[in-house]
């Protein structure tokens, strides 16, 4: 957990311990940058709001800019949004690369266990975003690249799209009204 409730341009930490304190993260450090909701983007820290969400409801593995200590030299309200780091595609050892065969898509955890993804029990979760095993999809250790379509996207994309036609559908009889 990381606690903001005190903040330095809304960002100072006062309290780190979990994942955060292995990776290297002290209180009084300054977080200059925070991963977006969906981890697709890093959003400037400059709103407490928005780092808390990143941290305490993000799906996905959380991304963090930080300074150590107090930031005296970032000005972290002029700061632009810009590209999150890779989630896929880890480096893997010459044994994980032979046994690695679903990835997910949520976070890019591959699958890399003795057991056959398809003999793992149908309640199996991915380590580490805690996905349905649904959500895993076919992957390639030697090109990087994933095979096939997770259930559920499909649907999504149906949604999205019959939502659209609906949207145009109802635009369409107000200007005709």
């Amino acid at each position: 957990n990381i606690d903001l409730t005190s903040v330095l341009l809304c960002t100072a930490l006062q309290g780190v311990s979990g994942n955060a304190a292995k990776s290297g993260i002290k209180a009084g450090d300054t977080i200059i940058y925070a991963s977006s909701f969906f981890g697709d983007e890093l959003w400037p820290a400059d709103k407490l709001s928005f780092t808390q969400t990143a941290i305490q409801r993000a799906p996905s593995p959380v991304c963090f800019v930080y300074v150590k200590g107090e930031n005296e030299k970032v000005n972290v309200k002029r700061l632009p949004k810009k590209a999150a780091p890779p989630r896929f595609g880890r480096k893997l050892t010459a044994r994980q690369q032979e046994l690695a065969s679903h990835i997910c898509v949520d976070c890019g955890w591959v699958y890399c266990e003795a057991t056959p993804f398809d003999d793992t029990p149908a309640d199996y979760r991915c380590p580490q975003c805690n996905a349905p095993k649904r959500r895993f999809v076919g992957y390639d250790a030697e090109t990087g690249k994933k095979s096939g379509m997770a259930e559920g996207t499909v649907g999504t994309i149906a949604t999205v799209v019959g939502g659209l036609v609906g949207i145009v559908v109802l635009a369409f009889l107000a200007t005709s009204v």
